[in-house]
């Protein structure tokens, strides 16, 4: 049968209904005629609204240096990008650090040898994620750093990057290791999901399968704290075995309890 007897009082004649409690989705929108209702309609130009807005609309790197001050330093970097359209077309010229931004970092490594951490927070696809969610999650994630007694490099806010700009900067920095924030994608349910991606021993030329990657932070997604509780877990473990990736597997409790939900979910659909 289409649904678990576990959910009581769904008609049967639209069985995906009580899913909605339960997910974001478009799922069970109804009809009008042959069409969707207005207000389905409706939802769905404002979600699409919203989240070319996140893709367009740049971030103010000057406002959150300003709130990113009262826990650290920061200093402002920008790729090899010169414009948001170049920025869609040229996704190579976004990993890349433009002479300047090279030059500034050349002069920081000089003032701070060999960090343990440098952070990175780039604009990605959605600024309104980075405006949104980096403050409060760096409060949150300087704090422990401090706590586990790690040092860390001025916060680098890039421009324009993409996420393989981490490399050239902890290169450049001789950083351990690097976390990299950056906005996601953005879909017609989440136009501010964030995303990080940490690299141990960040250098040019490393692939994707050798960081790790915590995403869907946001307000109905990953929360600030379980997603800074993950990446201390994989700064340790990284800082233990030396090394991040596939290799390097996220063993703390909240995902072990999302593994197990998602092993016993399947009862939805039987």
């Amino acid at each position: 049968m289409l649904m678990s007897s576990k959910f009581s009082g769904a008609s049967n004649n639209e069985p995906l209904q009580v899913l909605k409690q339960f997910t974001n989705a478009r799922i069970a929108l109804g009809q009008a005629g042959t069409s969707l209702p207005i207000k389905a309609n409706l939802d769905f130009q404002l979600a699409h609204a919203l989240a070319r807005d996140a893709v367009s609309i740049p971030l103010d790197f000057d406002t959150l240096a300003e709130q990113l001050s009262v826990c650290h330093a920061t200093i402002q970097l920008q790729s090899q990008v010169a414009s948001h359209p170049e920025y869609l077309q040229r996704p190579d010229l976004g990993r890349l650090l433009n002479a300047e931004s090279i030059q500034r970092l050349q002069i920081l490594q000089v003032k701070v040898d060999q960090p343990d951490i440098i952070i990175i927070v780039a604009d990605g696809l959605s600024s309104k994620a980075i405006a949104n969610h980096a403050p409060a999650l760096l409060h949150k994630l300087i704090a422990e750093l401090h706590k586990a007694d790690y040092t860390i490099a001025p916060v680098c806010l890039v421009k324009y990057a993409r996420v393989a700009i981490g490399d050239p900067i902890g290169e450049i920095c001789n950083a351990r290791m690097s976390v990299l924030l950056i906005g996601e994608r953005p879909g017609l349910s989440s136009p501010d999901s964030m995303g990080i991606y940490f690299t141990y021993q960040p250098r040019s030329g490393k692939i994707d399968a050798q960081r790790n990657c915590i995403s869907n932070i946001h307000s109905q997604g990953l929360n600030y704290q379980v997603a800074v509780d993950k990446l201390m877990y994989l700064i340790n473990e990284a800082s233990r075995l030396k090394f991040s990736g596939v290799q390097l597997k996220d063993n703390t409790e909240s995902d072990k309890v999302l593994r197990h939900h998602a092993r016993h979910s399947n009862f939805l659909l039987e």
